[in-house]
């Protein structure tokens, strides 16, 4: 019989108070072992169930209307339905180590085949968007035995791709859709009507799932060559939603506007099993979750209706809800908001504070750690631009590594370095073992990539990152991908793709492209040749700039961090060009920093002393939302 509470391990009365560095230290002398009550990811939504099984599990809204009655399947019947897609996939011979992989929007189907496939097997959410050839190399590592997809509705081109790849997939033994016609022919099913043909009672596997057993793949980073699927097991998993129930206010019965999608482990474990399991509800806003306009449009209405008592999503999601009118609706049942996928700008955790008056709790971590890793506590001080201290029993460092990412040494107290990563959530390795060299500093820790440092009281502030993964509103691109395709133009020698900071996206794509000698083109052109062969409209790149000679390492390797600065300061000159009076100059340097990592130093030159209080006033408005702080100077002529 599975446990009623997935924290009933703990013997005192309610949860612990977690206040300073000594309270995790008396949480953790009881070995995390003892604390754990669920083994699987299976019994953890078993345990979420057990608390009110009567309560919604999931209430869907089709429109991300708040006045939409939306579709509502309590706990006991998700229960029903996750065990019978389990039970489906196990007709098809799916085993503890084969793949059930699907292409779904957000649907109450794909949960249940998330769920239901890492009870019998091991659960493959792949981003639908992606190209047919992407997908087909995704399907091929992971080597998908059964696929669930969406069928041919308007709108989605799911189905096509579909169609294009399936006969290059020679693992596969059965497709089924939703909202589609069965072709038992062509190995097709209508989901929902085999789902019914399958009790919902228990599991007909008999399967005793160990913690240790691989629960799913999450593809992450890039786009070309063998994709990188990182391999998270049954504990991985679980401790996501048990440490979360620990540091947020995730209360059974309460409610979280739900809009972020599966394939990505924020959607998956930290909103979705965390919720579900411990016997919370998921709104999901639509199928498109927060890419629907009216998600946003409709935003504090739907707070007002369903109350969550946190408000979360990427940083992209913070920003945009500010710019819908709260209006009079009561927005009081918030005490959180949080967000996490890329840093959130200061000034969007100042607003919520003055507008909502409740602290932006920001997260930490990636696709390897199961996701969050580190978070500010709401039982503890929030420094605005940290994102806070390791959950319990996880552990973070600052190191110093050599160029095949081997560990040289631990960084000293504000020492920028190498953030790595230790603890229950942290994976083991890549499904091929080729993404493993270089991923782990020393057994156990795994390299992130992005740099850091640790505060006298050990906040963990991000700096930068040491890879080049570019984070648009939370969505990782590859930039290599982009600059492959800029190769494939006759006229480019060399190109290179970077982030340059943006107050909504957090970063957008920019090019910097050296032409071949005595060629000439046009950058419109060139755009548009790289556009029609981008499969991602987000990776395509938002400016070009041709430059004479690309800045190089001593080993002729393009120098990015060159190009990042020069793109920063070329966005912050945009912003603030209108605002300099005539006769006055403005010079922008973005420049390493020992503590901030980067920092933008915006000098005038020539401005009356009258109106330069209002000026500096007028730059802080705009650089604010940058996650890059800034620093103001005058000086005379």
């Amino acid at each position: 019989m599975p446990s009623a509470h997935l924290l009933d391990r703990f013997m005192a009365p309610g949860l612990p108070i977690l206040h300073s560095d000594a309270d995790v230290a008396a949480l953790e002398s009881t070995p995390y072992a003892q604390r754990i009550a669920a083994q699987s990811t299976y019994a953890a939504l078993q345990a979420g169930a057990a608390y009110r099984p009567d309560a919604p599990a999931i209430q869907f809204l089709a429109k991300a209307d708040a006045d939409q009655e939306p579709v509502v399947i309590t706990h006991a019947q998700f229960m029903a339905k996750v065990t019978q897609a389990a039970n489906m996939f196990h007709e098809w011979d799916v085993g503890p180590q084969d793949v059930v992989s699907f292409l779904l929007p957000l649907l109450p189907q794909s949960f249940y085949a998330l769920f239901g496939a890492q009870a019998v097997g091991i659960a493959n959410p792949v981003n639908p968007l992606l190209a047919p050839h992407q997908l087909t190399e995704i399907l091929l590592a992971a080597q998908t035995k059964v696929l669930v997809v969406l069928g041919p509705v308007p709108g989605s081109d799911i189905w096509d791709k579909v169609m294009q790849i399936r006969g290059q997939l020679p693992q596969l033994k059965a497709i089924f859709v939703i909202q589609g016609e069965s072709n038992e022919a062509q190995a097709i099913y209508n989901f929902d009507q085999q789902l019914e043909r399958f009790s919902g009672d228990a599991l007909h596997s008999g399967r005793h799932i160990q913690p240790s057993d691989t629960a799913g793949y999450f593809h992450t980073g890039g786009t070309t060559g063998t994709p990188k699927l990182v391999r998270h097991t049954h504990e991985n998993q679980v401790y996501q939603a048990w440490a979360l129930r620990l540091t947020m206010p995730i209360e059974p019965g309460r409610a979280v506007l739900f809009g972020l999608p599966l394939f990505h482990v924020g959607g998956a474990l930290t909103q979705g099993l965390a919720i579900l399991a411990n016997g919370g509800s998921l709104v999901v806003l639509s199928p498109a979750g927060w890419r629907n306009p009216a998600a946003i449009q409709n935003v504090w209405r739907l707070v007002e209706r369903y109350q969550p008592v946190v408000f979360g999503g990427v940083p992209t999601v913070l920003s945009a809800a500010l710019s819908t009118p709260i209006g009079q609706a009561d927005v009081s049942s918030i005490r959180i908001a949080s967000g996490g996928g890329s840093a959130i700008p200061v000034a969007v955790c100042k607003t919520y504070s003055e507008t909502l008056h409740v602290p932006v709790l920001e997260v930490y971590g990636m696709t390897e750690t199961s996701s969050v890793h580190v978070m500010s506590y709401p039982d503890r001080p929030v420094r605005l631009g940290s994102v806070g201290h390791a959950l319990p029993y996880s552990r973070v460092r600052i190191v110093k590594v050599d160029a095949e990412g081997r560990l040289l040494g631990d960084c000293a107290v504000n020492e920028i370095g190498v953030v790595a990563m230790a603890g229950p959530g942290v994976f083991s390795g890549y499904l091929s073992e080729t993404h493993n060299q270089g991923a782990f500093v020393e057994p156990g820790w795994v390299n992130s990539g992005d740099l850091g440092r640790l505060d006298e009281e050990g906040y963990l502030w991000i700096t930068g990152r040491a890879k080049d993964l570019i984070i648009r509103g939370g969505h990782n691109i590859d930039p290599m991908a982009i600059e492959e395709v800029f190769f494939q133009h006759p006229a480019v020698a060399l190109a290179a793709v970077v982030g340059q900071p943006d107050a909504y996206a957090g970063e957008l794509p920019v090019a910097y492209v050296q032409l071949k000698v005595g060629v000439h083109i046009d950058s419109d052109e060139l755009l548009d040749f790289v556009r029609q062969r981008t499969p991602e409209r987000a990776a395509v790149p938002v400016r070009l700039t041709f430059i004479e000679v690309m800045p190089l390492t001593g080993v002729g390797k393009i120098f990015k961090p060159t190009l990042r600065m020069d793109a920063a300061q070329r966005m912050v000159r945009d912003v603030l060009v209108d605002l300099i009076p005539v006769g006055a100059s403005l010079d922008v340097i973005v420049a390493a920093h020992e503590v901030h990592g980067q920092l933008i130093t915006v000098t005038l030159t020539g401005v009356a002393n009258a109106p330069k209080g209002a000026l500096e006033t007028q730059i802080h408005e705009r650089l604010d939302p940058l996650v890059m702080p800034h620093v103001v100077a005058f000086h005379t002529h």
